[in-house]
């Protein structure tokens, strides 16, 4: 799996993913001992190191985001 290209829209993507599983970025974060700030900042490009792009790469597989190849 290729790690998707970090924008505001990826960010709203995963939102409505973890939406659509009755749950929520932040309780997502909380259970599995990260920070909102850095999930979103890994999302948006600001956190794009190889850390930031794993968890980038594990929030949209988490929030079931299909990312076009």
């Amino acid at each position: 799996m290729s790690t998707p290209h970090p924008s505001l829209d990826l960010l709203k993507q995963v939102k409505i993913g973890f939406i659509q599983q009755d749950t929520t970025l932040s309780r997502w974060c909380r259970e599995n001992g990260t920070h909102v700030s850095n999930a979103r900042n890994a999302l948006i490009g600001t956190w794009n190191g190889p850390k930031g792009r794993a968890m980038r790469q594990r929030l949209v597989k988490a929030a079931r985001v299909q990312v076009a190849a």
